[in-house]
């Protein structure tokens, strides 16, 4: 039993109508229950290990006391609130299944929406850290030599981790024992792994936005493209007392955990790396600290190459410090922080010096330091279905896809390249076989990445064994060819910044209130109501604003944050809205049927006992607690059923696909730059 919280709502109402009416156990994914792959393992890990996940006792009692549910739904109180937890759960593992499917940067910005809302608090607070490095990236990026994306990049990493932890026992007994955890009680060391993996995973490259403008200037000065040296022109940041502060608040808390007080956050991240590195690397901890505060200050000494890893560590202490939902600062987040700091350069090529053959140390064990152990290893993994934005790796061949396999205490992977490049393999083999034949000591030719995996030589697999201590746990790389299916991606006219598809949920979840009256009313009104939903109910706006692009796509229309030279669209014409409303239709039913939800009316049928003028909210709260509703069906319903279900609705029901979204044009109007274009008609 996964969700225990459903399945105990589920034996309420059983008792309580004397049929067993609801909720149901959401539907699985093909493959879910006994996969190896990367998908079902990952989604696994949330499915059985995550029994409970956020559960609260405490809340559970108060509601047998009082007879008053803790949990949000539509609207407050509705569910029991560990009710709420499950279904929580459910929607982030429902959207990271989505993007595992598409790997597009939209599906990765709701792996990270549900992650914060349940780990960290309201996404809005901390929307700008994680949306900025995608901003960043897409608009900045193309004038480097060499970069790839970092965001749906973060997410891949993450899944890859969850897959781990399901998959392979060793690594869960490494992390439990080295956090002391109770191996009897696997949902709460699971529940542990997911806070802080998501810590360490989906916010390790938070810090490329610093690194990017280094890169922009080496690009553009660079006079020898093979190595960087003296002589050639670079950028360094200073004044970063700010940036690496740490308040006395912290620190009274630091003391407590380490028994000292810190300087800085260069002073905690060197001290925590020298605890778990120290004595197996023979590094002092005042060597680390001089070769960390020099990561941003003199880039000269470390290979004119500026440490992302670096700011993504301090940027992420600063944030974990300044909300209040993350409460006090903890072993673990240090270690997230750490984990960061080491996975770029720092322990390749000051610690372990991975690449010089007189000072190369013994590749990185799980029980030093089992989160940065995962991210070192699922980094270098997840070199797939990336976009690349710099000149150089525009023109070199990188995989479009992977299938992982993790069975036999072994990781199995197939790296996919397009098939419509074989000419150029082609060449590469034949030049590849030239130097075998030749045999005069010269190095192998190389096509990357295509020859790391490919190749006999496997640069690949053999770089991530001398980063990582892969001894009973082998990795086997292969690689083949695939045609592009580039209709997973959903790519449209319409784009947005990712600033914007919050306010665009936002005003889509306001366009029943306030028709009419949308110019009375403030846009803190507007985001109030919103954060006022559940995460189900948030992302069931997000989602339907991702798919705001498919439909203007059949209607001649498209949105966009950029000025363009098209008319505005003042408002939807029926023409319009008879083509996009069933689509609409559809999707609701879809997303619907993937959170569990089932058809049935019951919710405005059955007997409520209780003063008549609470009637219509009980019955919208038996709604959520049955999760049955008249407008969906069930899950086996075909794509036709769903449509020809739709003809089948009064217009009234029917207008509720469309009706408040010429409401929702005027509340756009609201927030500076999103705006619905229409395309010309000659």
């Amino acid at each position: 039993m996964s969700y225990t919280a459903i399945e105990a709502m589920r034996q309420k109402n059983a008792e309580r109508f004397h049929t067993d009416i609801g909720p149901f156990p959401p539907p699985l994914f093909p493959d879910e229950e006994t996969g190896t792959d990367l998908k079902s393992a990952a989604l696994r890990f949330l499915e059985k290990r995550c029994v409970g996940l956020r559960f609260s006792a405490e809340k559970e009692k108060e509601e047998e006391e009082t007879g008053q549910y803790l949990g949000t739904s539509l609207c407050p109180n509705q569910i029991p609130y560990n009710m709420q937890m499950d279904i929580d759960r459910l929607c982030l593992k429902n959207e990271l299944g989505k993007f595992i499917d598409s790997g597009v940067a939209e599906d990765a910005y709701t792996v990270y929406y549900a992650y914060l809302e349940m780990f960290v608090g309201e996404y809005g607070r901390s929307q700008s850290m994680v949306e900025l490095l995608s901003e960043f990236e897409s608009n900045a990026s193309s004038l480097l030599m060499k970069h790839r994306d970092h965001y749906s990049h973060s997410v891949y990493v993450f899944a890859l981790g969850l897959a781990i932890y399901e998959m392979y026992a060793d690594f869960r007994k490494a992390f439990i024992n080295f956090y002391a955890l109770d191996p009897d009680d696997g949902p709460a060391a699971a529940a542990f792994f997911l806070k802080f993996w998501g810590l360490t995973a989906l916010f390790h490259d938070i810090g490329y936005p610093f690194e990017i403008p280094f890169e922009q200037v080496i690009s553009y000065f660079e006079i020898d493209r093979k190595k960087r040296a003296p002589g050639l022109l670079y950028i360094a940041y200073h004044d970063l007392e700010q940036f690496t502060a740490i308040a006395d608040k912290e620190n009274d808390r630091l003391e407590v955990l380490y028994g000292r007080r810190f300087s800085s956050v260069c002073d905690l991240l060197a001290h925590g790396i020298f605890l778990h590195l120290g004595k197996a690397y023979r590094i002092s901890e005042s060597r680390l600290l001089k070769v960390i505060e020099s990561k941003p200050t003199h880039p000269e000494k470390n290979g004119y190459f500026m440490d992302h890893a670096f700011f993504s560590a301090c940027r992420l202490y600063q944030e974990m410090v300044s909300l209040p939902d993350t409460g006090d600062l903890t072993n673990a987040h240090v270690d997230a922080l750490t984990a960061i700091m080491l996975h770029n350069s720092l322990y390749k090529f000051a610690i372990a010096f991975y690449k010089d053959p007189e000072k190369k140390k013994d590749p990185f064990k799980k029980e030093l330091h089992p989160l940065a152990w995962l991210l070192m290893l699922c980094d270098e993994l997840q070199c797939w279905d990336r976009t690349a934005y710099g000149r150089n790796s525009r023109t070199e061949l990188h995989p479009l896809g992977a299938d992982f396999h993790f069975s036999h205490n072994s990781i199995h992977s197939v790296y996919h390249y397009d098939i419509e490049e074989k000419k150029k393999i082609h060449d590469f083999w034949k030049e590849y076989f030239a130097w075998e034949e030749k045999n005069d000591g010269s190095k192998a030719p190389r096509l990357k990445d295509y020859s790391d995996t490919a190749a006999k030589e496997q640069r690949f697999r053999k770089d991530i064994e001398s980063i990582v201590d892969l001894t009973g746990f082998p990795l086997y790389v292969d690689s083949d060819l695939k045609p592009v299916n580039r209709k997973v991606k959903h790519t449209y006219l319409s784009n947005s910044s990712f600033l914007h598809i919050y306010d665009f949920a936002v005003a889509l979840n306001a366009r029943y209130n306030y028709q009419g009256r949308e110019d009375e009313i403030p846009v803190e009104q507007l985001e109030k109501e919103f954060n006022e939903l559940s995460l189900e109910y948030k992302l069931l706006n997000i989602n339907q604003v991702r798919s705001f692009a498919r439909y203007l796509n059949v209607i001649d229309c498209f949105y966009t944050d950029k000025p363009v030279d098209f008319d505005v669209l003042k408002a939807f014409t029926s023409e319009m809205t008879s083509v996009f409303a069933p689509m609409e239709h559809a999707r609701w039913v879809r997303d619907h049927q993937l959170a569990g939800w089932r058809y049935g009316d019951e919710y405005e049928t059955l007997l409520i006992l209780g003063p008549k003028e609470k009637e219509k909210a009980e019955r919208k709260a038996l709604r959520e607690q049955l999760r049955r509703h008249k407008l969906t069906l069930n899950i086996d319903a075909s794509e036709e059923e769903i449509l020809s279900h739709y003809e089948t609705l009064s217009p009234e029901d029917q207008g509720k696909d469309w009706l408040p979204f010429n409401s929702m044009l005027k509340l756009l109007r609201k927030y500076d730059g999103l705006r619905i274009y229409q395309l010309g008609k000659d």
